[in-house]
């Protein structure tokens, strides 16, 4: 029983790591969205399914030119 505690109902850990991408962005503005999604992936403990999920519908970034 004591091992439960790590279980996360299907798409817990995707909502979860939804939230902190949001606030992410806009709080580290410099850094980006693939950092952003790296950093979610280890800290969400994301699945190679969940982590594409979230690669197809927020990895897409403006191309900016910093230059």
């Amino acid at each position: 029983m004591g091992h439960a505690n790590g279980i996360h109902p299907p798409g817990e850990r995707v909502r979860k790591a939804l939230i902190w991408l949001g606030e992410a962005t806009e709080n580290h503005p410099q850094q980006t969205r693939r950092q952003l999604l790296e950093q979610a992936e280890i800290r969400f403990n994301l699945t190679p399914r969940e982590c594409e999920f979230l690669n197809q519908n927020f990895g897409a970034e403006r191309e900016e030119k910093d230059e």
